[in-house]
């Protein structure tokens, strides 16, 4: 019955309360819908014009806080290009800063294991001999003012030793456990960090590559232009020859040449450069890339949906690295706390002692010791209450850091969408442009044929 009573107040004792705040996540002000979405029954300047919308019919725009977001699709049913695609898993399993941030979930795993492990007790087992051999010695031995010369025998000792030993600070004040708690969430934060990565990634991965290929489109427009302007120089001096040109003709003729010939080379260096660049996010050494679609042959979502502004707060891997970082700061305040409190620490020891091996586990020959201690600071210096205000200290600055993060992210989606919107009214006003140059060309060719046919029929 005492044991019993006694494991029951040691289960007491270990389960004890945690000092220190509990975490709740801080309000954060999360606007009604993004900036940057069309408003239900606003019109574009497409749909504003009737002559655009027969020439270049408007994209579907983005809908205003839908469940759908554009964020929970996954990268391959964004970026259709096979060769790209093929791109991006290669670099999210070779990319270094994906493999480095991989090595620090590891890094907080072994981590949360050793701060874990302070809860439980620490266990050990030994064995030790020990023989010991004392030679003869000789010593004076003094009576009445005679000294002589003694001798003592040699002697022997023998011990061996087998015993467990068990030391445990008992976490009565929850200093372990709110350990953990920050280690659990440094795990968790180094996850989301990870993700992070790969999301930037595939990003950069994605630009860089559709950058490429537009230096691939433009270097193919220079190409073609500085053949044509060839072409055109070589009329320019045939007529020059025949006397229906001039000699300026041929040197302005010679300045376009030159002018269409000096962008190639640096749209070379452009195209080595950047394909150096996807090299390195691919963990390869500088060399080509392949080529997939070209620019102009790349699907396009008609629509980008951009989601509920408050599901932001749970899918962006930022904002989940940020808010871990918060709940492990604010869980170093109750360690921080802690301190204040007397810690409690218990120890035992048993085993066998014997000078025989023979009869080390029998007769009288086993040993035990069970004992505690509680050591409570009275004076510091103010050490412990300038840890807690360091700890609260840091536990604001993740506050500011997470809010700051998520302002950043709503930022970052606006800018998108508004750069998404603006951009697709930029195309349908070149398409509007293009197609009355077009119209205006197709004028030119077919009024002069029309009066030639009426100057004939006149002759006629």
């Amino acid at each position: 019955m005492k044991k019993v009573i006694a494991l029951f107040f040691l289960m007491i004792l270990t389960a004890g309360c945690a000092v220190g705040p509990n975490y709740k996540r801080p309000k954060v002000d999360v606007p009604g819908m993004y900036r940057g979405t069309a408003a239900q029954g606003e019109k574009t300047p497409a749909q504003q014009n009737p002559a655009h919308q027969a020439s270049s019919p408007a994209p579907q725009q983005a809908s205003q806080s839908s469940e759908q977001s554009f964020g929970d699709q996954k990268w391959w049913e964004v970026f259709r290009d096979p060769e790209l695609q093929q791109l991006i898993r290669a670099a999210i399993q070779n990319n270094y800063d994906v493999r480095i941030a991989a090595a620090k979930i590891l890094e907080a795993q072994a981590q949360l294991g050793i701060t874990r492990a302070d809860q439980l007790p620490a266990v050990g087992v030994g064995a030790s001999a020990l023989n010991e051999r004392e030679p003869k010695t000789n010593f004076p031995v003094c009576t009445d003012g005679n000294c002589a010369w003694a001798t003592s025998p040699a002697y022997g000792t023998d011990e061996n030793q087998v015993g467990a030993s068990m030391s445990w600070d008992l976490d009565f004040w929850g200093k372990y456990r709110r350990a953990t708690e920050a280690a659990r969430a440094n795990l968790l934060a180094t996850e989301w960090a990870q993700r992070a990565v790969i999301s930037t990634l595939v990003s950069n991965v994605a630009a860089s590559y559709f950058q490429l290929r537009a230096y691939d489109l433009q270097l193919e427009i220079a190409r073609r232009t500085l053949v044509s302007r060839q072409e055109s120089l070589q009329l320019t001096r045939t007529l020059s020859d025949g006397g229906a040109g001039t000699l300026l003709d041929v040197r302005q003729a010679e300045q376009l040449v030159a002018a269409a010939a000096e962008q190639i080379p640096d749209l070379e260096r452009r195209i080595q450069q950047q394909e150096n660049f996807i090299s390195t996010l691919l963990g390869d050494n500088p060399g080509p890339i392949d080529r997939g679609l070209k620019l102009t042959e790349q699907p396009q979502l008609p629509e980008v949906p951009a989601g509920i502004p408050s599901r932001l707060l749970e899918r962006r891997p930022d904002i989940r690295e940020a808010e871990a970082q918060l709940i492990a700061a604010n869980a170093q305040i109750g360690i921080a706390r802690a301190a204040y409190f007397p810690q409690i620490s218990l120890t035992g020891e048993s085993g066998f002692l014997s000078q025989a091996v023979s009869s080390l586990f029998t007769g009288p020959a086993g040993f035990w010791s069970f004992g505690g201690s509680l050591t409570q600071p009275i004076f510091a210096g103010g050490r412990i209450k300038s840890g807690v205000r360091l700890s609260e200290a840091r536990k604001k600055e993740m506050v500011m850091t997470y809010q700051q993060t998520i302002q950043q992210a709503f930022r970052g989606v606006s800018d998108s969408l508004i750069g998404y919107q603006k951009s697709h009214e930029y195309r349908q006003r070149q398409g509007v442009g293009a197609c009355r140059a077009r119209r205006s060309a197709l004028i030119r060719v077919a009024v002069p044929q029309r009066r030639h046919q009426l100057s004939g029929s006149a002759d006629q």
